[in-house]
Parts: structure tokens; C-alpha cells; sequence
């Protein structure tokens, strides 16, 4: 059995031209849950990264977004871990996920990176593939070599809508992961969101 999560890490890029972008799903996710829990954001520089936390059964949960680019995002990750002493399996990394279509969510442990540079960067700074992901579809484009510029991109409007479903599906989801109920969660995510 795994350690209870302390730990929920969204992905994206700082700034406002990356904003809206579909790389920027882990982001959306971390501010949704924020709204949610009625708590907002603080710049923390000894970790470059935007962090938030609240309560769940007594616990504190910590919220990150890293302020780096996303192909370093491990080094906010490990700052903050190495702070508090959270374990990589007590952290539950939220990102975009293009071998998922827009809306499509799904709920892990372990696993490789898939070309996502944020994740390559969290295993490598981490030194484990050891820890929670939650996985936000956003679809994939038609070529391999147009990958970087699609998440880099606006979703359209009918992919944001779906998108923004799945997120909301997965904060749905969230309290059981919190609470180690994870079997219930990964089935009620997956058969919600196919």
C-alpha cells in the first residue's frame, strides 16, 4: 500500500500567452480544486512555484504549480517534497495527456513518461516513476512531428468544453483518492469517462 497523498502537483507553463493552452490542463486542474476548497495561490520563490493547501480529514494536502517551464518542472517538485519530507508515492502529479481524446481522464501509479516533458523531469528529479498521475485528455494531432505546437495551442471551444467535464470528473474522484479509497476511484473515473 502506498503512502496517503500530501502532495497534488498540476503541470503547465507559467505565463499569460500559455494560459489557455492544452499543456496548460495541470494548471487548470490545481485552480479548479483551489476555487473548490476556497484557498488561493502564493508565490513560495524557495520552490519556484505557486502554493496553495487545505484540509482533508485532518491532514494538509499541499497544492503546486511549478513556475519553471514544464521540462523543469521536477526541480519545484523535489524542492518542495525535500522541504516537507513527502514521499514520491505521497504525490499525485495532475497533466495534459495526448494519447487520451479531450475529456478522457484516467488515474495511475507509476508508469513511463510518454514524451511528456514535465513528467521526464519529475521521474529524473525524483529518481522514480513512483508516484500518482492523473492524466487529462486533450486529444492528439493528426502528425507526430505537430505535437509541440498543439499543446501549445488552444484546445477549440467544443474540446475546452469536454476538457473542462473531465476535470470536473476527476475533482469528483478526488476525495476518494485523498482518502486511499483508490480501486473505487480509478473505476468510477474510468467508466464516467468513456
Amino acid at each position: 500500500m502506498a503512502d496517503e497523498i500530501s502532495l497534488i502537483v498540476g503541470l503547465g507553463n507559467p505565463g499569460q500567452q500559455y494560459q489557455d493552452t492544452r499543456h496548460n490542463a495541470g494548471f487548470w486542474f490545481a485552480e479548479k480544486l483551489c476555487q473548490q476548497q476556497n484557498t488561493s495561490f502564493n508565490l513560495e520563490t524557495k520552490f519556484q512555484a505557486l502554493v496553495s493547501d487545505f484540509n482533508f480529514q485532518n491532514r494538509i494536502i499541499r497544492v503546486l504549480k511549478p513556475m519553471t517551464y514544464m521540462n523543469l518542472s521536477g526541480q519545484a517538485v523535489q524542492k518542495l517534497a525535500h522541504f516537507y519530507k513527502i514521499s514520491p508515492q505521497s504525490i499525485l502529479v495532475v497533466y495534459d495527456e495526448i494519447d487520451l481524446p479531450p475529456g478522457c481522464v484516467r488515474f495511475k501509479f507509476e508508469g513511463g513518461h510518454a514524451g511528456h516533458n514535465g513528467i521526464r523531469d519529475i521521474i529524473a528529479k525524483l529518481g522514480t516513476k513512483a508516484f500518482y498521475r492523473i492524466r487529462i485528455g486533450v486529444g492528439r494531432p493528426k502528425h507526430q512531428e505537430e505535437v509541440h505546437g498543439y499543446v501549445l495551442n488552444r484546445p477549440t471551444r467544443g474540446e475546452q468544453d469536454v476538457i473542462n467535464l473531465g476535470i470536473e470528473q476527476a475533482l469528483t474522484v478526488l476525495p476518494d483518492i485523498l482518502a486511499g479509497n483508490l480501486e473505487k476511484a480509478m473505476t468510477q473515473l474510468h467508466t464516467i469517462s468513456k
